[in-house]
């Protein structure tokens, strides 16, 4: 609409300029007589040539058809010609009676030769620019076409014009269903290392030598296009097995010659998932979707690098997907709730915070573990925006508290290698109004040891803001002694795995008095996670454990326990509070552990 309005504009003003150009002319004219105008022709010869030049360059060019442009010279025609017929018009001139001698005939036909010469120009010139314009645009418009169509660096088609190619394919079945065809997604092994080792002007080269030797090879039903980065797609039209077969192989051979670039041999290889219809689909979403799902089977299988779609196998990949659609909808749509466990003095029962543990309930699937739902959060990078959404919603939480208990929050290994994880912190406990004392952040030692270094210089500016700093699952690593060495943490506590053993393992047992005394000499109280018996309860007060958490004390909950009966004197009111048999999907917790 703008484009258009500004063309009108520029119309009318050329009208305007055509006029001015007449007037001017006729200004410089020396008459031997008395000149008159008509002042309503005169109105008249600067409307006509406004009018129809606004409409020749603000209506008619958009028309893409010849007879309508041709009505736009027409246009233009008129308003030139009616300007000057209605401009002489209105000019009246009363000549002196200086001679009787009427113009020679030589004269009077030079003058009409000269103005038909003169309109005969305009006109030409018109028609010429006209086709030089027509010619222009329409070049224009390829080149654009082309650009839009193709991928820039190979000049494969690109994305858009596969998904195009394999509608019009699926098109042409609907007259000749008795030829099959598959979609081949082709990704090739080890691009990133090209990349990354040799630079990218290298593995440009490599992306269009694989391009160029798949172009040259293509035949009749055959297509090629580049979807982007090392991505490639392929169309294949066959009518037996055998030659679909063959065109694979094409591909594979297109890429198991080495590529010579600055006197470095680059030996590859590919990755080809296929999808075939009818049998994988009838759509073209449906064929893309297929083959894309056989690709990352044929990514991830050492055997096989050519994967043909199964709908067995592939359906984990697609639930995969569709989980990862869900949880960010979750987070979205604040589907996600906080539960939480107690922590409790093993010798007195004192009751001394609770552990914040993520829960999601799906409106139609219903509760999802988090031993399902948290991995597939990390390997999609949804890890960092989960857990800082269970660290505000913690604090949020724990500042409404009746009373003041510490609430613990899990980090993830990524949340720990955010370097502004600190200031993160910061801001919420300042959003919430939660005191930094009151909150407990938890991490493993393996989420240390993804780089010790940053992970420490990290926890020390957290501990500098008042915020406590527990050490999780301690004993399941490869260097417990030596991550206690590098921070002083305000807690260890001691994973589960040993309370499962600690009744019938006496090895688990003098790891315990290890773990206590170890504790004791670097003045670090111990947790016991996992504590589901009472048998294990007395193991830990006989060997001095500071405190223990599970569901001996209270399975995990919406609302918090303040006033929960913690007599540890009382064996009985201890076995009332919950037993091992609740429901051992609460106990999960955000975490993330390696290995």
């Amino acid at each position: 609409m703008r484009k258009q309005n500004v063309s009108i504009v520029i119309g009318g003003a050329i009208g305007l300029v055509v006029s001015s150009i007449h007037y001017l002319g006729m200004a410089a004219y020396r008459v031997d007589g008395v000149v008159e105008w008509n002042t309503t022709y005169v109105i008249a010869s600067i409307i006509i040539p406004v009018v129809f030049c606004t409409a020749t360059f603000g209506h008619f060019p958009k028309y893409k058809f010849m007879s309508k442009r041709l009505i736009s010279i027409g246009a233009f025609t008129v308003a030139v010609v009616g300007l000057h017929f209605t401009a002489m018009t209105a000019i009246n001139i009363i000549p002196f009676n200086l001679s009787d001698m009427p113009m020679s005939t030589d004269a009077f036909y030079g003058m009409a030769m000269a103005t038909a010469a003169g309109g005969f120009l305009v006109l030409v010139t018109g028609l010429v620019s006209f086709v030089i314009d027509s010619s222009t645009r329409e070049a224009n418009s390829q080149e654009i076409e082309r650009l839009v169509a193709t991928d820039a660096l190979t000049g494969l088609p690109n994305r858009r014009s596969f998904r195009e190619h394999i509608e019009n394919t699926l098109a042409g079945f609907e007259t000749n269903p008795l030829s099959n065809f598959a979609v081949l997604y082709i990704d090739i092994n080890g691009f990133k290392v090209v990349n990354d080792t040799l630079g990218y002007s290298v593995g440009d080269v490599v992306l269009k030598t694989f391009a160029d030797r798949m172009s040259e090879t293509l035949s009749s039903g055959e297509y090629i296009a580049r979807l982007g980065k090392d991505e490639f797609a392929a169309v294949k039209v066959y009518n037996s097995a055998n030659e679909l077969e063959a065109f694979v192989q094409k591909v594979e051979d297109s890429i198991e010659i080495p590529i010579e670039v600055e006197e470095e041999s680059i030996e590859l290889d590919l990755a080809i998932g296929i999808a075939c219809c009818p049998t994988d689909g009838h759509y073209a979403d449906e064929l893309t979707s297929n083959a894309e799902l056989a690709l990352r089977r044929a990514k991830s299988n050492a055997s096989d690098s050519i994967c043909y779609y199964d709908a067995n196998m592939d359906d984990v990949v697609r639930h995969h997907r569709e989980m990862v659609r869900n949880l960010r909808q979750a987070i979205l749509k604040n589907e996600l709730q906080l539960y939480y466990q107690m922590q409790a003095n093993v010798q007195t029962g004192e009751l001394k915070g609770f552990e914040a543990l993520l829960r999601w309930t799906h409106p139609e699937k219903g509760p999802i573990s988090p031993a399902l739902f948290i991995p597939i959060a990390e390997e999609n990078g949804l890890i960092i925006q989960l857990g800082d959404w269970v660290l505000k919603q913690a604090c949020k939480e724990a500042a409404l508290w009746e009373k003041p208990y510490k609430v613990a929050v899990n980090l993830s290994p990524m949340q720990l290698m955010q370097p502004n994880l600190p200031k993160r912190i910061h801001e919420i406990l300042l959003d919430t109004g939660l005191s930094a004392n009151r909150l407990e952040i938890e991490l493993t030692e393996t989420a240390i040891f993804e780089d010790r270094e940053r992970s420490v210089h990290v926890l020390r500016q957290i501990k500098a803001l008042g915020v406590n700093v527990a050490l999780d699952d301690f004993g399941t690593g490869y260097s417990s002694l030596e991550v206690l060495r590098s921070f002083p943490f305000d807690k260890i506590k001691l994973d589960r795995f040993f309370m499962d053993e600690i009744e019938t393992s006496s090895v688990a047992k003098a790891f315990l008095r290890s773990v206590l005394a170890l504790g004791r000499n670097l003045s670090i109280p111990v947790l016991a996670e996992g504590v589901e018996t009472e048998n294990q309860l007395r193991i830990l007060q006989e060997e001095g454990c500071d405190a223990i958490q599970g569901f001996l004390l209270h399975k995990p909950s919406r609302e918090v326990p303040f006033e929960h009966n913690l007599d540890f004197a009382d064996t009985h009111s201890v076995k009332s509070a919950a037993g091992p048999s609740d429901n051992l999907f609460s106990m999960v917790k955000l975490e993330t552990r390696r290995g």
